[in-house]
Protein backbone atom coordinates (compact mmCIF):
# COMPACT_ATOMS: atom_id res chain seq x y z
CA UNK A 1 0.00 0.00 0.00
CA UNK A 2 1.39 3.17 -1.05
CA UNK A 3 2.15 5.67 2.28
CA UNK A 4 -0.31 7.81 2.75
CA UNK A 5 0.37 11.87 3.75
CA UNK A 6 -1.18 11.42 6.82
CA UNK A 7 1.02 8.20 8.16
CA UNK A 8 3.98 9.99 6.84
CA UNK A 9 2.83 13.28 8.97
CA UNK A 10 1.90 11.46 12.18
CA UNK A 11 5.06 9.18 12.05
CA UNK A 12 6.97 12.42 11.99
CA UNK A 13 5.31 13.42 15.12
CA UNK A 14 5.94 10.44 16.84
CA UNK A 15 9.73 10.54 16.20
CA UNK A 16 9.91 14.11 17.96
CA UNK A 17 11.50 13.88 20.98
CA UNK A 18 8.89 16.52 22.75
CA UNK A 19 5.56 15.80 22.10
CA UNK A 20 4.56 17.91 24.48
CA UNK A 21 4.09 21.01 22.97
CA UNK A 22 2.64 19.22 19.33
CA UNK A 23 -0.09 17.79 20.67
CA UNK A 24 -1.99 20.72 19.09
CA UNK A 25 -0.48 19.25 15.54
CA UNK A 26 -1.47 15.91 16.20
CA UNK A 27 -4.93 16.77 17.21
CA UNK A 28 -5.81 19.19 14.58
CA UNK A 29 -3.61 16.29 11.91
CA UNK A 30 -6.31 13.87 13.47
CA UNK A 31 -9.73 15.75 12.25
CA UNK A 32 -7.85 16.63 8.78
CA UNK A 33 -7.58 12.69 8.10
CA UNK A 34 -11.15 12.79 9.42
CA UNK A 35 -12.08 15.13 7.20
CA UNK A 36 -10.29 13.14 4.47
CA UNK A 37 -11.59 9.86 5.25
CA UNK A 38 -15.23 11.33 5.66
CA UNK A 39 -14.84 12.99 2.06
CA UNK A 40 -14.06 10.00 0.30
CA UNK A 41 -16.22 7.32 1.91
CA UNK A 42 -19.22 9.85 0.93
CA UNK A 43 -17.24 9.93 -2.74
CA UNK A 44 -17.28 6.13 -3.16
CA UNK A 45 -21.38 6.24 -1.57
CA UNK A 46 -22.17 8.58 -4.62
CA UNK A 47 -19.89 6.25 -6.87
CA UNK A 48 -21.98 3.41 -5.60
CA UNK A 49 -25.80 5.18 -5.77
CA UNK A 50 -24.55 6.12 -9.69
CA UNK A 51 -23.63 2.96 -10.54
CA UNK A 52 -26.08 1.07 -9.02
CA UNK A 53 -28.83 4.33 -11.06
CA UNK A 54 -26.55 3.06 -14.02
CA UNK A 55 -26.70 -0.23 -13.74
CA UNK A 56 -23.11 -0.93 -13.71
CA UNK A 57 -20.29 -2.93 -11.50
CA UNK A 58 -18.43 -0.25 -9.39
CA UNK A 59 -16.15 -1.93 -6.89
CA UNK A 60 -15.63 -0.03 -4.00
CA UNK A 61 -12.33 0.87 -2.26
CA UNK A 62 -12.46 0.22 1.84
CA UNK A 63 -10.45 2.51 3.79
CA UNK A 64 -10.23 0.24 6.85
CA UNK A 65 -6.48 -0.08 6.08
CA UNK A 66 -5.80 3.09 5.74
CA UNK A 67 -7.76 4.02 8.76
CA UNK A 68 -6.15 1.18 11.11
CA UNK A 69 -2.45 2.13 9.63
CA UNK A 70 -3.34 6.10 10.74
CA UNK A 71 -5.15 5.25 14.26
CA UNK A 72 -1.96 2.55 15.07
CA UNK A 73 0.76 5.55 15.31
CA UNK A 74 -1.78 8.32 16.57
CA UNK A 75 -2.76 6.05 19.39
CA UNK A 76 1.06 5.49 19.61
CA UNK A 77 1.96 9.09 19.69
CA UNK A 78 -1.17 10.14 22.48
CA UNK A 79 0.20 7.05 24.66
CA UNK A 80 4.10 8.65 23.89
CA UNK A 81 2.45 11.77 24.55
CA UNK A 82 0.95 10.63 27.76
CA UNK A 83 3.60 9.04 29.08
CA UNK A 84 5.59 12.48 28.61
CA UNK A 85 3.10 14.05 30.32
CA UNK A 86 2.48 11.64 33.46
CA UNK A 87 6.16 11.78 33.59
CA UNK A 88 6.13 15.83 33.25
CA UNK A 89 3.24 16.21 36.13
CA UNK A 90 5.64 13.62 38.15
CA UNK A 91 8.77 16.26 38.15
CA UNK A 92 6.82 19.11 38.30
CA UNK A 93 5.36 17.96 41.23
CA UNK A 94 8.93 16.65 42.54
CA UNK A 95 10.15 20.05 41.96
CA UNK A 96 7.21 21.63 43.64
CA UNK A 97 8.03 19.77 46.51
CA UNK A 98 11.83 20.62 46.08
CA UNK A 99 10.90 24.35 46.04
CA UNK A 100 8.71 24.17 49.43
CA UNK A 101 11.78 22.53 51.30
CA UNK A 102 13.63 25.17 49.47
CA UNK A 103 11.56 27.61 51.20
CA UNK A 104 11.25 26.19 54.10
CA UNK A 105 15.26 25.75 54.41
CA UNK A 106 15.48 30.25 53.16
CA UNK A 107 12.87 30.32 56.48
CA UNK A 108 15.04 28.19 58.26
CA UNK A 109 18.21 29.98 57.57
CA UNK A 110 16.61 33.56 58.35
CA UNK A 111 14.79 32.50 61.40
CA UNK A 112 18.23 31.00 63.21
CA UNK A 113 21.62 31.63 61.57
CA UNK A 114 23.27 34.33 63.48
CA UNK A 115 26.66 33.57 61.08
CA UNK A 116 25.29 36.48 58.32
CA UNK A 117 28.49 35.43 56.40
CA UNK A 118 27.46 31.55 56.42
CA UNK A 119 23.29 32.60 55.88
CA UNK A 120 24.40 34.64 52.97
CA UNK A 121 26.37 31.69 51.52
CA UNK A 122 23.35 29.10 52.20
CA UNK A 123 21.09 31.69 50.56
CA UNK A 124 23.31 31.87 47.66
CA UNK A 125 23.13 27.65 47.53
CA UNK A 126 19.64 27.35 48.11
CA UNK A 127 18.98 30.39 45.04
CA UNK A 128 21.47 28.30 43.04
CA UNK A 129 19.43 25.13 43.38
CA UNK A 130 15.85 26.97 43.01
CA UNK A 131 17.30 28.38 39.75
CA UNK A 132 18.11 25.01 38.32
CA UNK A 133 14.76 23.57 39.30
CA UNK A 134 12.95 22.81 36.43
CA UNK A 135 8.98 23.51 35.83
CA UNK A 136 6.38 23.20 38.54
CA UNK A 137 2.39 22.55 38.11
CA UNK A 138 1.25 26.06 36.71
CA UNK A 139 -1.63 26.32 39.27
CA UNK A 140 0.95 26.33 41.85
CA UNK A 141 3.54 29.16 40.50
CA UNK A 142 1.94 31.82 41.61
CA UNK A 143 2.22 31.03 45.33
CA UNK A 144 5.46 29.10 45.47
CA UNK A 145 6.96 31.82 44.03
CA UNK A 146 5.57 34.55 46.18
CA UNK A 147 6.62 32.44 49.09
CA UNK A 148 9.84 32.10 47.83
CA UNK A 149 9.97 35.79 47.12
CA UNK A 150 8.62 37.01 50.37
CA UNK A 151 11.40 34.77 51.65
CA UNK A 152 14.16 36.24 49.40
CA UNK A 153 12.56 39.88 50.50
CA UNK A 154 13.03 39.26 54.47
CA UNK A 155 16.78 37.89 53.55
CA UNK A 156 17.62 40.65 51.63
CA UNK A 157 16.42 42.78 54.20
CA UNK A 158 18.58 41.59 56.56
CA UNK A 159 21.23 41.31 55.43
CA UNK A 160 21.90 45.32 55.55
CA UNK A 161 25.91 44.28 56.64
CA UNK A 162 26.01 43.65 52.05
CA UNK A 163 23.56 46.68 51.42
CA UNK A 164 26.79 48.98 50.31
CA UNK A 165 28.16 45.74 48.57
CA UNK A 166 24.99 45.04 46.74
CA UNK A 167 24.01 49.18 45.70
CA UNK A 168 25.35 48.33 42.30
CA UNK A 169 23.55 45.27 42.04
CA UNK A 170 20.30 46.56 43.14
CA UNK A 171 20.54 49.16 40.67
CA UNK A 172 21.39 46.56 37.82
CA UNK A 173 18.68 44.16 39.38
CA UNK A 174 16.61 47.08 38.78
CA UNK A 175 16.84 47.77 35.33
CA UNK A 176 16.42 43.84 34.25
CA UNK A 177 13.21 43.98 36.25
CA UNK A 178 11.90 46.86 34.24
CA UNK A 179 13.16 45.84 31.23
CA UNK A 180 11.28 42.31 32.02
CA UNK A 181 8.34 44.56 33.23
CA UNK A 182 8.41 46.39 29.59
CA UNK A 183 8.57 42.76 27.82
CA UNK A 184 5.22 41.81 29.76
CA UNK A 185 3.87 45.19 28.26
CA UNK A 186 4.69 43.68 25.09
CA UNK A 187 3.96 40.50 25.51
CA UNK A 188 0.16 41.44 26.48
CA UNK A 189 -0.34 42.10 22.67
CA UNK A 190 0.78 39.06 21.19
CA UNK A 191 -1.41 37.64 18.47
CA UNK A 192 -0.50 33.75 19.49
CA UNK A 193 -1.46 32.86 22.76
CA UNK A 194 1.02 29.60 22.52
CA UNK A 195 4.26 31.96 22.38
CA UNK A 196 2.51 34.56 25.12
CA UNK A 197 2.58 31.29 27.43
CA UNK A 198 6.15 30.19 26.56
CA UNK A 199 7.14 33.31 26.81
CA UNK A 200 5.98 34.12 30.67
CA UNK A 201 7.05 30.87 31.79
CA UNK A 202 10.30 32.54 30.41
CA UNK A 203 9.97 35.79 32.09
CA UNK A 204 9.09 34.44 35.61
CA UNK A 205 11.60 32.45 35.61
CA UNK A 206 14.59 35.65 34.38
CA UNK A 207 12.51 37.66 37.12
CA UNK A 208 13.13 35.02 39.95
CA UNK A 209 16.57 35.22 38.95
CA UNK A 210 17.31 38.38 39.42
CA UNK A 211 18.65 39.86 42.69
CA UNK A 212 17.15 42.65 45.07
CA UNK A 213 16.48 45.56 44.58
CA UNK A 214 16.37 49.03 46.91
CA UNK A 215 13.51 48.37 48.97
CA UNK A 216 12.06 51.58 48.33
CA UNK A 217 11.51 50.39 44.59
CA UNK A 218 10.81 47.02 45.11
CA UNK A 219 6.71 47.78 46.12
CA UNK A 220 6.27 49.78 43.38
CA UNK A 221 8.48 47.35 40.94
CA UNK A 222 6.60 44.43 42.36
CA UNK A 223 3.45 45.74 42.10
CA UNK A 224 4.16 46.91 38.55
CA UNK A 225 5.72 43.24 37.57
CA UNK A 226 2.13 41.09 39.31
CA UNK A 227 -0.27 43.62 37.33
CA UNK A 228 1.67 42.87 33.96
CA UNK A 229 1.36 39.53 34.77
CA UNK A 230 -2.10 39.11 35.38
CA UNK A 231 -2.67 41.80 32.03
CA UNK A 232 -1.28 38.66 30.42
CA UNK A 233 -2.82 35.80 32.38
CA UNK A 234 -5.79 37.27 31.58
CA UNK A 235 -5.67 38.07 28.07
CA UNK A 236 -4.63 34.31 27.82
CA UNK A 237 -7.67 33.25 29.93
CA UNK A 238 -9.78 35.33 27.84
CA UNK A 239 -8.21 33.36 24.52
CA UNK A 240 -9.20 30.31 25.83
CA UNK A 241 -12.70 31.05 26.99
CA UNK A 242 -13.34 32.74 23.80
CA UNK A 243 -12.10 29.61 22.11
CA UNK A 244 -14.42 27.37 25.07
CA UNK A 245 -17.65 29.59 23.55
CA UNK A 246 -16.57 29.41 20.33
CA UNK A 247 -16.19 25.17 20.64
CA UNK A 248 -19.66 25.33 22.49
CA UNK A 249 -21.04 27.23 20.03
CA UNK A 250 -19.84 24.81 17.17
CA UNK A 251 -21.16 21.87 19.44
CA UNK A 252 -24.96 23.55 19.18
CA UNK A 253 -24.22 23.91 15.04
CA UNK A 254 -22.93 20.02 14.96
CA UNK A 255 -26.05 19.04 17.24
CA UNK A 256 -28.67 21.14 15.02
CA UNK A 257 -26.80 19.13 12.01
CA UNK A 258 -27.39 15.88 13.34
CA UNK A 259 -31.26 16.85 14.65
CA UNK A 260 -31.90 17.79 10.34
CA UNK A 261 -30.14 14.13 9.27
CA UNK A 262 -32.14 12.34 12.47
CA UNK A 263 -35.23 14.31 11.16
CA UNK A 264 -34.40 12.99 7.28
CA UNK A 265 -34.43 9.41 8.57
CA UNK A 266 -37.58 9.63 10.42
CA UNK A 267 -39.36 10.34 7.18
CA UNK A 268 -37.67 7.07 5.31
CA UNK A 269 -40.79 4.63 7.03
CA UNK A 270 -42.86 6.38 4.53
CA UNK A 271 -43.80 5.18 1.12
CA UNK A 272 -41.24 7.61 -0.74
CA UNK A 273 -40.51 8.21 -4.46
CA UNK A 274 -37.09 8.27 -6.18
CA UNK A 275 -37.46 12.43 -6.07
CA UNK A 276 -38.03 12.32 -2.51
CA UNK A 277 -35.02 10.34 -2.01
CA UNK A 278 -33.21 12.94 -4.74
CA UNK A 279 -34.55 15.97 -3.03
CA UNK A 280 -33.63 14.40 0.35
CA UNK A 281 -29.88 13.01 -1.00
CA UNK A 282 -29.29 16.46 -1.87
CA UNK A 283 -30.41 18.16 1.51
CA UNK A 284 -28.16 15.25 2.81
CA UNK A 285 -24.68 16.39 1.32
CA UNK A 286 -25.73 19.86 2.26
CA UNK A 287 -25.79 19.41 5.53
CA UNK A 288 -22.31 17.30 5.30
CA UNK A 289 -20.83 20.52 3.39
CA UNK A 290 -21.69 22.64 6.44
CA UNK A 291 -20.34 19.99 9.00
CA UNK A 292 -17.17 20.67 6.95
CA UNK A 293 -17.26 24.01 7.43
CA UNK A 294 -18.21 24.20 11.55
CA UNK A 295 -14.66 24.51 13.49
CA UNK A 296 -13.91 22.18 16.32
CA UNK A 297 -16.57 21.56 19.19
CA UNK A 298 -14.74 20.42 22.86
CA UNK A 299 -12.29 17.59 22.11
CA UNK A 300 -14.62 14.98 24.42
CA UNK A 301 -17.60 16.10 23.08
CA UNK A 302 -16.40 16.11 19.10
CA UNK A 303 -15.25 12.88 19.25
CA UNK A 304 -18.60 11.75 20.54
CA UNK A 305 -20.63 13.89 18.36
CA UNK A 306 -18.88 13.05 15.36
CA UNK A 307 -19.31 9.62 15.45
CA UNK A 308 -23.25 9.52 16.04
CA UNK A 309 -23.48 12.10 12.88
CA UNK A 310 -21.60 9.70 10.92
CA UNK A 311 -23.70 7.17 12.21
CA UNK A 312 -26.70 9.09 11.22
CA UNK A 313 -25.97 9.26 7.98
CA UNK A 314 -24.59 5.98 7.62
CA UNK A 315 -28.42 5.47 8.35
CA UNK A 316 -29.90 7.30 5.66
CA UNK A 317 -27.36 5.72 2.58
CA UNK A 318 -28.09 1.83 3.44
CA UNK A 319 -32.12 2.64 3.46
CA UNK A 320 -31.29 4.91 0.28
CA UNK A 321 -28.90 1.72 -1.35
CA UNK A 322 -31.86 -0.89 -0.79
CA UNK A 323 -34.47 1.44 -2.02
CA UNK A 324 -33.56 1.82 -5.12
CA UNK A 325 -32.78 -2.17 -4.87
CA UNK A 326 -36.29 -2.81 -4.86
CA UNK A 327 -37.10 -0.07 -7.57
CA UNK A 328 -34.45 -1.96 -9.67
CA UNK A 329 -36.17 -4.99 -9.48
CA UNK A 330 -39.69 -3.39 -10.04
CA UNK A 331 -38.23 -1.36 -12.75
CA UNK A 332 -36.92 -4.67 -14.76
CA UNK A 333 -40.23 -6.57 -14.39
CA UNK A 334 -41.63 -3.27 -16.10
CA UNK A 335 -39.17 -2.77 -18.62
CA UNK A 336 -40.14 -6.73 -19.56
CA UNK A 337 -43.76 -6.47 -19.59
CA UNK A 338 -42.93 -3.13 -21.98
CA UNK A 339 -40.90 -5.21 -24.28
CA UNK A 340 -43.67 -7.44 -24.84
CA UNK A 341 -45.72 -4.27 -25.52
CA UNK A 342 -42.65 -3.84 -28.25
CA UNK A 343 -43.32 -6.91 -29.96
CA UNK A 344 -47.27 -7.05 -30.11
CA UNK A 345 -47.02 -3.67 -31.86
CA UNK A 346 -44.25 -4.59 -34.27
CA UNK A 347 -46.44 -7.65 -35.35
CA UNK A 348 -48.63 -5.20 -36.92
CA UNK A 349 -46.80 -2.17 -37.90
CA UNK A 350 -47.63 -2.64 -41.32
CA UNK A 351 -51.01 -3.74 -41.53
CA UNK A 352 -52.98 -1.53 -43.82
CA UNK A 353 -56.51 -1.71 -41.42
CA UNK A 354 -56.30 1.70 -40.34
CA UNK A 355 -59.50 1.77 -38.18
CA UNK A 356 -58.68 -1.69 -36.76
CA UNK A 357 -54.82 -1.43 -36.02
CA UNK A 358 -55.10 2.15 -34.50
CA UNK A 359 -57.41 1.13 -32.41
CA UNK A 360 -55.56 -1.28 -31.45
CA UNK A 361 -51.75 0.72 -31.46
CA UNK A 362 -53.78 3.54 -29.34
CA UNK A 363 -54.40 0.72 -26.43
CA UNK A 364 -51.16 -0.67 -26.60
CA UNK A 365 -50.16 2.75 -25.77
CA UNK A 366 -52.45 3.46 -22.86
CA UNK A 367 -51.13 0.43 -21.78
CA UNK A 368 -47.63 1.44 -21.76
CA UNK A 369 -48.40 4.38 -19.95
CA UNK A 370 -50.46 2.51 -17.20
CA UNK A 371 -47.34 0.25 -16.90
CA UNK A 372 -45.35 3.22 -15.12
CA UNK A 373 -41.61 4.15 -15.64
CA UNK A 374 -38.73 1.46 -16.07
CA UNK A 375 -36.28 3.52 -15.03
CA UNK A 376 -33.25 5.74 -16.46
CA UNK A 377 -31.14 2.33 -17.18
CA UNK A 378 -34.27 1.23 -19.50
CA UNK A 379 -37.35 3.78 -19.93
CA UNK A 380 -35.83 6.34 -22.60
CA UNK A 381 -34.26 3.29 -24.90
CA UNK A 382 -37.32 0.97 -24.77
CA UNK A 383 -39.71 3.79 -25.70
CA UNK A 384 -37.69 4.76 -28.11
CA UNK A 385 -37.71 1.44 -30.17
CA UNK A 386 -41.92 1.74 -29.20
CA UNK A 387 -42.66 4.92 -30.62
CA UNK A 388 -40.56 3.90 -33.17
CA UNK A 389 -42.83 1.14 -33.73
CA UNK A 390 -45.84 2.92 -33.80
CA UNK A 391 -44.42 5.38 -36.32
CA UNK A 392 -43.82 2.87 -38.88
CA UNK A 393 -47.92 2.76 -38.85
CA UNK A 394 -48.67 6.14 -38.18
CA UNK A 395 -46.89 7.30 -41.11
CA UNK A 396 -48.31 4.88 -43.59
CA UNK A 397 -51.55 5.98 -42.40
CA UNK A 398 -51.09 9.77 -42.70
CA UNK A 399 -49.37 8.97 -46.33
CA UNK A 400 -52.62 6.94 -46.58
CA UNK A 401 -55.34 9.29 -45.40
CA UNK A 402 -53.44 12.22 -47.64
CA UNK A 403 -54.11 10.01 -50.95
CA UNK A 404 -57.59 9.76 -49.64
CA UNK A 405 -57.83 13.19 -48.93
CA UNK A 406 -56.45 14.18 -52.81
CA UNK A 407 -59.14 11.50 -54.15
CA UNK A 408 -61.86 13.04 -52.29
CA UNK A 409 -61.47 16.40 -53.75
CA UNK A 410 -61.21 14.67 -57.59
CA UNK A 411 -64.19 12.98 -56.69
CA UNK A 412 -66.02 16.21 -55.61
CA UNK A 413 -64.87 18.17 -58.98
CA UNK A 414 -66.26 15.30 -60.87
CA UNK A 415 -69.06 15.33 -58.69
CA UNK A 416 -69.76 18.68 -59.67
CA UNK A 417 -69.34 18.37 -63.36
CA UNK A 418 -72.31 15.90 -62.99
CA UNK A 419 -74.52 17.98 -61.07
CA UNK A 420 -74.03 20.88 -63.49
CA UNK A 421 -74.65 18.28 -66.46
CA UNK A 422 -77.94 17.33 -64.37
CA UNK A 423 -79.01 20.91 -63.96
CA UNK A 424 -78.67 21.47 -67.09
CA UNK A 425 -80.21 18.24 -68.62
CA UNK A 426 -83.31 18.52 -70.82
CA UNK A 427 -85.71 15.97 -71.43
CA UNK A 428 -86.22 14.37 -74.92
CA UNK A 429 -89.41 13.68 -74.16
CA UNK A 430 -89.44 9.42 -74.33
CA UNK A 431 -89.93 8.80 -70.86
CA UNK A 432 -87.51 5.18 -71.29
CA UNK A 433 -84.81 7.23 -73.20
CA UNK A 434 -85.15 9.75 -70.30
CA UNK A 435 -85.00 7.17 -67.63
CA UNK A 436 -82.42 5.48 -69.33
CA UNK A 437 -80.42 8.91 -69.25
CA UNK A 438 -81.09 10.06 -65.31
CA UNK A 439 -80.08 6.23 -64.55
CA UNK A 440 -76.81 7.00 -66.21
CA UNK A 441 -76.45 10.07 -64.12
CA UNK A 442 -77.75 8.39 -60.84
CA UNK A 443 -74.68 5.70 -62.01
CA UNK A 444 -71.60 7.98 -62.69
CA UNK A 445 -72.55 9.13 -59.31
CA UNK A 446 -71.91 6.06 -57.69
CA UNK A 447 -69.08 5.30 -59.17
CA UNK A 448 -67.24 8.48 -58.80
CA UNK A 449 -67.07 7.65 -54.70
CA UNK A 450 -67.07 9.44 -51.72
CA UNK A 451 -66.00 13.15 -51.12
CA UNK A 452 -65.07 15.41 -48.43
CA UNK A 453 -67.57 15.26 -45.32
CA UNK A 454 -67.51 19.12 -45.54
CA UNK A 455 -70.26 20.19 -47.61
CA UNK A 456 -70.81 16.19 -48.29
CA UNK A 457 -74.63 16.66 -47.28
CA UNK A 458 -75.05 20.00 -49.57
CA UNK A 459 -74.04 18.59 -52.40
CA UNK A 460 -75.69 15.72 -51.86
CA UNK A 461 -79.17 17.54 -51.31
CA UNK A 462 -78.39 19.53 -54.30
CA UNK A 463 -78.09 16.45 -56.34
CA UNK A 464 -81.38 14.78 -55.12
CA UNK A 465 -83.51 18.08 -55.08
CA UNK A 466 -82.34 17.96 -59.20
CA UNK A 467 -83.02 14.23 -60.10
CA UNK A 468 -86.32 14.61 -57.84
CA UNK A 469 -87.24 17.59 -60.17
CA UNK A 470 -86.21 15.59 -63.26
CA UNK A 471 -88.63 12.36 -62.03
CA UNK A 472 -91.48 14.32 -61.63
CA UNK A 473 -91.61 15.83 -65.05
CA UNK A 474 -91.28 12.57 -66.19
CA UNK A 475 -95.17 11.96 -65.10
CA UNK A 476 -94.08 8.08 -63.86
CA UNK A 477 -96.51 5.96 -61.91
CA UNK A 478 -96.24 7.01 -58.38
CA UNK A 479 -95.42 3.73 -57.13
CA UNK A 480 -92.54 3.22 -59.72
CA UNK A 481 -91.15 7.09 -59.37
CA UNK A 482 -91.18 6.01 -55.35
CA UNK A 483 -88.62 2.47 -56.48
CA UNK A 484 -86.73 4.89 -58.86
CA UNK A 485 -85.94 7.52 -56.43
CA UNK A 486 -85.55 5.09 -53.75
CA UNK A 487 -83.01 3.08 -55.18
CA UNK A 488 -81.15 6.00 -56.95
CA UNK A 489 -80.97 6.90 -52.82
CA UNK A 490 -78.91 4.18 -52.33
CA UNK A 491 -76.75 4.36 -55.45
CA UNK A 492 -75.90 7.76 -54.28
CA UNK A 493 -74.53 7.10 -50.72
CA UNK A 494 -70.88 7.06 -50.79
CA UNK A 495 -69.01 3.87 -50.30
CA UNK A 496 -67.20 3.09 -46.83
CA UNK A 497 -68.72 1.45 -43.52
CA UNK A 498 -71.56 3.87 -42.97
CA UNK A 499 -73.03 3.48 -46.55
CA UNK A 500 -72.63 -0.62 -45.45
CA UNK A 501 -74.67 -0.05 -41.86
CA UNK A 502 -76.95 2.34 -43.80
CA UNK A 503 -78.04 -0.24 -46.58
CA UNK A 504 -78.18 -2.80 -43.49
CA UNK A 505 -80.26 -0.74 -41.25
CA UNK A 506 -82.77 -0.50 -44.48
CA UNK A 507 -82.98 -4.32 -45.31
CA UNK A 508 -84.23 -5.12 -41.41
CA UNK A 509 -86.33 -2.16 -41.12
CA UNK A 510 -87.99 -3.54 -44.76
CA UNK A 511 -88.40 -6.71 -43.43
CA UNK A 512 -90.10 -5.97 -40.32
CA UNK A 513 -92.58 -3.87 -42.25
CA UNK A 514 -93.47 -7.26 -44.00
CA UNK A 515 -92.99 -9.55 -41.44
CA UNK A 516 -95.62 -7.04 -39.24
CA UNK A 517 -97.47 -6.80 -42.77
CA UNK A 518 -98.11 -10.23 -42.48
CA UNK A 519 -98.82 -10.28 -39.35
CA UNK A 520 -102.23 -8.04 -39.52
CA UNK A 521 -103.22 -9.94 -42.90
CA UNK A 522 -102.77 -13.41 -40.95
CA UNK A 523 -105.01 -11.72 -37.87
CA UNK A 524 -107.48 -10.40 -40.33
CA UNK A 525 -107.89 -13.95 -42.08
CA UNK A 526 -108.59 -15.87 -38.46
CA UNK A 527 -110.75 -12.94 -37.16
CA UNK A 528 -113.31 -13.43 -40.86
CA UNK A 529 -113.42 -17.39 -40.37
CA UNK A 530 -115.39 -16.39 -36.80
CA UNK A 531 -118.14 -14.72 -38.97
CA UNK A 532 -121.21 -16.51 -39.86
CA UNK A 533 -122.61 -16.27 -43.51
CA UNK A 534 -125.34 -13.45 -43.51
CA UNK A 535 -126.10 -10.31 -45.11
CA UNK A 536 -123.91 -8.32 -42.52
CA UNK A 537 -121.26 -10.87 -42.58
CA UNK A 538 -120.69 -10.88 -46.33
CA UNK A 539 -120.22 -6.64 -46.36
CA UNK A 540 -117.79 -6.68 -43.36
CA UNK A 541 -115.67 -9.75 -45.30
CA UNK A 542 -115.61 -7.90 -48.44
CA UNK A 543 -114.30 -4.55 -46.70
CA UNK A 544 -111.70 -6.76 -44.95
CA UNK A 545 -110.94 -8.40 -48.09
CA UNK A 546 -110.42 -4.78 -49.37
CA UNK A 547 -107.90 -4.31 -46.52
CA UNK A 548 -106.12 -6.96 -47.41
CA UNK A 549 -105.48 -6.43 -50.78
CA UNK A 550 -104.14 -2.96 -49.82
CA UNK A 551 -101.90 -4.75 -47.56
CA UNK A 552 -100.81 -6.89 -50.28
CA UNK A 553 -99.90 -4.36 -52.51
CA UNK A 554 -97.87 -2.51 -49.44
CA UNK A 555 -95.79 -6.40 -49.08
CA UNK A 556 -95.25 -5.45 -52.84
CA UNK A 557 -93.82 -2.55 -52.74
CA UNK A 558 -91.41 -3.20 -50.29
CA UNK A 559 -90.66 -6.28 -51.65
CA UNK A 560 -89.60 -4.08 -54.86
CA UNK A 561 -87.79 -1.64 -52.66
CA UNK A 562 -85.96 -4.85 -50.86
CA UNK A 563 -84.87 -6.28 -54.59
CA UNK A 564 -83.85 -2.44 -55.04
CA UNK A 565 -81.30 -2.21 -52.72
CA UNK A 566 -77.59 -2.98 -53.58
CA UNK A 567 -76.15 -6.43 -52.18
CA UNK A 568 -73.05 -5.21 -50.11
Amino acid sequence: METNPFIQEITLLLQAEDLLNIGKEAQELKVKFDDFILEEERKEQVNQLNAAESGEQYESKDFTELKDAFYVQYTAFKTKRNEQKTLKEALEKENLRHKKSLVEKLQEVIENEENIGAAYNAQKEIHETWKKIGDIPRDKRDEIQRDYSRMLEIFFHNMKIYQELKDHDFHRNTQLKLALINQLETLKNSANVKDMESALRTIQNEWEEIGPVQNDEWEKLKTNYWDAVRAVYEKINQFYNERRNIQLDNLEKKKDLLTQVNQLNEKLTENLTAKHWETATETLLKIQANWKTIGQAPKKENEEIWKTFRAACDVFFEAKKGFYKDIEAHQTEIADKKRKLIEEAKKIQNSTDWRSTSEKLIRLQKEWKNSGNAGQRFENKLWSEFRATCDVFFNARETNLKEQEAELITNLESKKQILELLTNFVASGEKLTDLNALKEFADSWKAIGSVPAEGRDELYQSYKKILDAHYEKLQIDPAEKELIIYKARFESLPAGTDRIQSIQREKTFIRKQIDQLNAEINQMENNLSFFAKSKGADALRKEVDGKIQQIHQRISVFKQKLKAIPNE
